[in-house]
């Protein structure tokens, strides 16, 4: 009689063990619920379906594993959110800037800046606009529409069956955004200006979320910040951009030993280049002293662009760049600040894998339509650009 009262009151046990285990199942699927309902990717995913990644995934890790920069490269966002027009752009914007998911954010386009956060964050979600990448011409071919997350070296491709260029990197990998909103040195800038110095218009979603076009008639304030003042200003959907008529180019990279002698033929040649008497608006040269000999060919765009990338690092895991310009010297000055790099370097010059870049080059000819307040029309001015490039240990 007593093994019975016994066996039953263990079957009640386990079945009370047995409704608590449920409970916790349910409390622990709600808990869950409710996190996700307050997690700002998971809401994104929501609304705008197979868009969002998460770290682990294929379409993550390419993302972060395309920067250029290891310090780009090393920030983890929660999730990476990939748009492919300007109506996700908005719904985004206003999800992340509402009182119920407000969260930091930031965006890139072809991820070429060096330092770290300049298009990627640490937690949070990072937009990747590469998707955003159409190149359409007008009607009378005046205009290239080139979507804000295109690369330049992919612009230029669309763009040279009709033997025309748009105002664009140098080099592969260089986006439209970054570089068309922070000013942007090209081939033609001896004669055109700065690459913003040539947008007509920009497509924009503005912090709310609201999309609005930004050209010197309509909101012609937006306009002229976006000229230099880099992308705080709203995310930039569309440049509409001048082309410019181009057939084959002449390019080539002349190597020469590092002596003196070479040293100082080329500071006086580029200091008497630089000359008002000697200008050429349609040159554009430079001097490189690079620590780690051709022939001049026509080409195309899009293959120069190739060719001079080819002389330059694909990626770096640590890299910094420092840019200042002046008024053109005479050859001493040139030759005083290439003996400093010099001396400068030689305290370096055993690190493992470091690459160091010295480019004396011509500054391009301002317009003025930008917000630099650089003399528009002065030829004489130059610039210097020193990269480094290393490896984090």
């Amino acid at each position: 009689m007593k093994l019975e009262q016994d066996s039953k009151e263990q079957a009640s046990f386990h079945s009370s063990e047995e409704d608590c285990g449920g409970g916790l199942k349910a409390l622990l699927t709600w808990l869950a619920a409710a996190s996700a309902i307050h997690d700002p990717c998971k809401i994104l995913e929501s609304k705008i379906p197979g868009r969002v990644s998460y770290p682990g995934t294929t379409s993550y890790n390419a993302s972060l594993s395309s920067y250029y920069s290891g310090q780009e490269r090393a920030l983890s966002p929660d999730c990476i959110f990939r748009p492919t027009n300007t109506s996700e752009v908005s719904q985004f914007v206003r999800l992340v800037t509402s009182d119920d998911y407000k969260t930091n954010f930031a965006f890139r386009g072809g991820g070429h800046t060096l330092w770290p956060g300049a298009a990627n964050i640490d937690s949070s979600i990072t937009i990747d606009m590469r998707a955003i990448n159409q190149v359409d011409l007008s009607e009378d071919h005046r205009i290239a529409r080139i979507g804000g997350g295109a690369v330049w070296d992919h612009a230029y491709e669309q763009l040279v069956p009709y033997n025309l260029t748009v105002m664009g990197g140098r080099i592969p990998g260089i986006g439209v955004g970054g570089f068309a909103s922070g000013g942007g040195i090209t081939f033609h800038s001896r004669e055109h200006g700065f690459s913003c110095d040539n947008v007509y218009g920009y497509e924009v979603v503005l912090g709310s979320g609201e999309v609005i076009y930004v050209d010197e008639g309509s909101n012609s304030d937006l306009w002229v910040a976006l000229k230099g003042g880099s992308n705080n200003f709203g995310i930039i959907t569309r440049f509409d951009v001048a082309t410019i008529a181009q057939g084959k180019m002449w390019y080539s990279l002349l190597r020469y030993n590092y002596t003196n002698a070479t040293l100082w033929a080329h500071a006086k040649a580029f200091s008497d280049f630089m000359k008002p008497k000697n200008f050429d608006s349609a040159a554009m040269i430079g001097v490189f002293l690079v620590y780690t000999g051709g022939v001049a060919e026509l080409n195309t765009v899009d293959n120069v662009v190739e060719l001079f990338g080819q002389n330059m690092p694909s990626n770096e895991q640590g890299a910094f760049q420092l840019t200042f310009s002046f008024h053109n010297p005479d050859p001493n000055v040139y030759m005083e600040l290439f003996k400093i790099w010099q001396k400068v370097l030689s305290k370096i010059a055993n690190v493992d894998s470091i690459f160091v870049e010295f480019l004396v080059q011509l500054h391009l000819v301002t317009n003025g339509t930008n917000m630099f307040g650089l003399t528009p029309g002065r030829t004489d001015d130059v610039m210097i650009d020193m990269t480094a490039g290393y490896q984090i240990k």
